[in-house]
């Protein structure tokens, strides 16, 4: 893949976990494919990354699992 930012090839895909909201309506989205240029350093959704996220976000129930987790507040 080419960058979207330095336009150089050598895009690498990888997972990562994003939380999205808070408290009761708390969202936690794993795999998340994350477009990363090994020349500048720039990190990137793609559009069709992002189309999906808004779809899981509308959609919740229908994607989700329910999970408990640690939660742990900074003091």
């Amino acid at each position: 893949m080419i960058c979207d930012n330095c336009g150089k090839k050598g895009v690498r895909t990888r997972k990562t976990t994003r939380v999205y909201g808070h408290g009761a309506s708390l969202l936690v989205i794993e795999d998340i494919p994350v477009c990363v240029c090994p020349h500048c350093g720039e990190s990137y959704l793609t559009a069709e990354t992002l189309h999906e996220i808004e779809n899981i976000k509308a959609h919740k129930k229908k994607f989700t699992v329910k999970r408990s987790t640690p939660v742990a507040q900074f003091a």
